[in-house]
């Protein structure tokens, strides 16, 4: 046996789990991702655990535009935006990216994590300082491991604690806060107003990873940067077409002169294969659904507050969210996996949050809605899982 083999040989913890009957990742789904999926065994689910806030993967006019798309450009690029893989589809769709978050321009990645393990791995360097919030996305932890700049966190949505670290860098550093305009955990969405005033007050630079902001927060969906009214003050603005927009791939906004620089120097850019036609159409045809009805966007909301206040008044603990990812703290990782199993046997499909996404003792599990789910929906979901927290004496 060789020595990584050897290495790995005791690394069992997943089997352990799969042995006492409680492991809960890669469940099969047989149907399209939509608010009741079908599972491996023929059974109806109720999907909570999906990022899909505008309910669209499974619209039929998504699905044509991708179809039409493999059509005529066929399955894939066969190269690089830089070389032979851009089409026509990818700059109609960064222009109107850009237009709809209101930057000069965007580039278009093949997936979400490699635009902020790319765009934060070239925009800053030696002799320049990555300040993020310690709840930021993996992608953001790994985007500025790959930077030469000095890396540097405060402690969750303090801006006190911001400000301490900003009071000891030099004035004319390059310094650039990155952070999530909405926590794809907890639910809590960013201080982005204090971030900016600080931003102004210590010479700084703001990148806002809108990955669960888009299509919820701000007019028509456009994030927590429109939500605030900060668009012009955010220097970079990321995206995803993973959750809102129905599709894979990701994008970053900024000025013509940061983008110019990135077309040409950012590695998983430059050397990725370009998104696919259908991906590519599917996340045109999603942004133009978004646009066009903003009643989605209202009945997400009205589907999430009464989440929310059902899950007050039973009792959860649901900490600080105000968005469609609400949190159920559990506190035990154990019992995490015993109400994920107990929930998808009562038919509700949740996600188990553990270390590394949370703190050992913040484990939870991640309740979020569509603008596709019934307040009836909600409901069941709500009395099963509440059965099933005071059956293992989470709540009272």
């Amino acid at each position: 046996m060789g020595q990584l083999q050897e290495r790995f040989k005791s690394y069992t913890q997943p089997q352990e789990y799969m042995k006492a009957g409680l492991y809960p990742y890669f469940r099969e789904i047989t149907s399209k991702q939509g608010t009741e999926v079908t599972d491996i065994d023929g059974k109806n689910i109720l999907m909570f655990g999906s990022n899909a806030y505008t309910g669209l993967p499974n619209d039929p006019r998504v699905i044509e535009a991708g179809c039409k798309a493999m059509l005529k450009y066929g399955s894939g690029c066969a190269g690089s935006r830089f070389l032979n893989g851009t089409l026509d589809l990818h700059v109609q769709l960064e222009k109107e990216l850009a237009s709809f978050v209101h930057k000069d321009e965007t580039l278009v990645f093949s997936t979400g994590f490699s635009v902020n393990a790319g765009v934060l791995a070239v925009v800053v360097g030696r002799g320049d300082y990555i300040i993020s919030d310690d709840r930021d996305h993996a992608s953001i932890v790994d985007g500025r491991r790959l930077s030469f700049a000095t890396q540097l966190r405060y402690k969750h949505n303090d801006m006190d604690d911001l400000e301490r670290i900003l009071q000891k860098l030099p004035d004319e550093a390059v310094k650039l806060i990155v952070v999530d305009g909405v926590f794809s955990m907890e639910g809590d969405v960013a201080n982005l107003p204090k971030i900016i005033e600080l931003k102004k007050k210590y010479n700084c630079s703001v990148m806002v990873d809108e990955a669960h902001g888009l299509g919820v927060f701000g007019s028509q969906g456009r994030g927590v940067c429109d939500h605030f009214g900060l668009t012009e003050e955010v220097d970079l603005i990321m995206g995803t077409f993973s959750k809102s927009l129905a599709s894979i791939g990701g994008f970053i906004a900024a000025d013509k002169d940061t983008i110019n620089f990135l077309r040409h120097n950012c590695r998983t850019y430059i050397f990725s294969a370009s998104n696919t036609p259908a991906a590519t159409a599917s996340a045109l045809e999603a942004l133009h659904i978004l646009q066009s009805e903003p009643e989605r966007l209202e009945h997400l909301w009205k589907v999430t507050n009464y989440a929310l206040k059902r899950f007050r008044e039973e009792g959860f603990e649901i900490g600080d969210t105000e968005s469609p990812i609400i949190p159920l703290y559990v506190r035990d990782i154990h019992k995490t996996f015993i109400v994920t199993k107990k929930a998808y046997e009562a038919g509700v499909f949740i996600n188990p949050v553990i270390p590394p996404a949370c703190a050992p003792k913040d484990t939870l599990v991640r309740f979020a809605l569509m603008a596709t789910h019934t307040e009836e929906q909600v409901e069941r979901g709500v009395q099963a899982l509440a059965e099933i927290f005071k059956a293992e004496g989470i709540i009272k």
